[in-house]
């Protein structure tokens, strides 16, 4: 397989079709969809407040989308990770004046070339108008358009660099790609990540949230506490049957073939064998 240099990676997306959608979530907060990670964007009487920006050739549809919102400018942008589907528009935005604050681990992958294994990419450097400003190792708390903000980072997971974000007030949590609501979990081992990691940052969100939460995942549908269960529960049982067919032996080939993922195809039908290839490589490695 050839490495695919992540510009070449971005050349090929034909980012003029994309349409960039903004759906209100209550109290202030939207969520927009665009290519890329789901942006979290709070409003109110004090800034636009952005949780990830997608890709670089996007942030001026999604400035157009949230001018749409609100006349305030982009004071805040909060990085859930570094990967480059959820940070490549920080240069854009971190010229324009957003002060750009994500997890020490963000800004350290982010001003050194990465490798990510599993997709057999390198990703290049960022530039410095696209790093972190502010960076935090347990969490910060913004008190911003009458609402509190806690960005808690969670123990690696999708990354070694995940953070949660909880409107409070709002009654809203954005998890990045700890939680994708389309398929089964990317785990960047590469990156520091941990299969056990994307399960206990599912049941550290789900604690968080109540009957009324409305959870925001890194891709999919806005969903809730509820799903969000379904999906840890159907995540759990993959990993610990990978674990059960390594101790009786069984070759990754074998594991692959069992097709342990089936039961869950119709609910979360992308990322199967990824994820079981994912399992299999971190309880081997131990």
């Amino acid at each position: 397989m050839t490495v695919v240099p992540s510009r070449r990676l971005h050349a090929q997306t034909p980012y003029d079709t994309v349409q960039v959608r903004a759906t209100s979530l209550g109290r202030g907060v939207h969520v927009l969809f665009g290519a890329g990670g789901n942006i979290g964007l709070s409003v109110g009487e004090d800034a636009a407040f952005v949780v990830d920006d997608q890709f670089a050739p996007l942030t001026p549809k999604i400035l157009a989308a949230i001018r749409a919102i609100t006349p305030k400018p982009v004071k805040f942008v909060v990085n859930t990770h570094w990967h480059f589907d959820h940070t490549g528009g920080n240069e854009n935005l971190g010229k324009a004046g957003a002060l750009i604050v994500a997890h020490d681990n963000v800004r350290k992958r982010m001003s050194t070339e990465q490798f990510m294994a599993a997709m057999n990419r390198r990703v290049e450097a960022s530039p410095r108008e696209a790093l972190p400003v502010v960076t935090f190792n347990d969490g910060v708390t913004f008190h911003i358009n009458g609402d509190s903000i806690q960005v808690t980072h969670v123990p690696p997971a999708h990354t070694d660099g995940d953070a949660l974000v909880h409107f409070l007030k709002a009654n809203v949590i954005h998890m990045g790609d700890v939680f994708n609501n389309t398929g089964f979990p990317f785990v960047d081992l590469s990156s520091g990540g941990s299969v056990h990691g994307v399960i206990q940052a599912a049941d550290r969100a789900y604690y968080l949230a109540d009957d009324e939460t409305r959870i925001v995942p890194g891709h999919g549908p806005v969903t809730d506490r509820r799903r969000l269960r379904q999906w840890r529960d159907a995540v759990a049982a993959v990993r610990d049957g990978v674990q059960r067919e390594v101790r009786a032996g069984k070759s990754i080939d074998q594991i692959l073939a069992l097709d342990l993922a089936k039961p869950y195809t119709k609910e979360w039908p992308a990322g199967h064998e990824r994820f079981i290839r994912a399992v299999h490589e971190e309880v081997t490695r131990r």
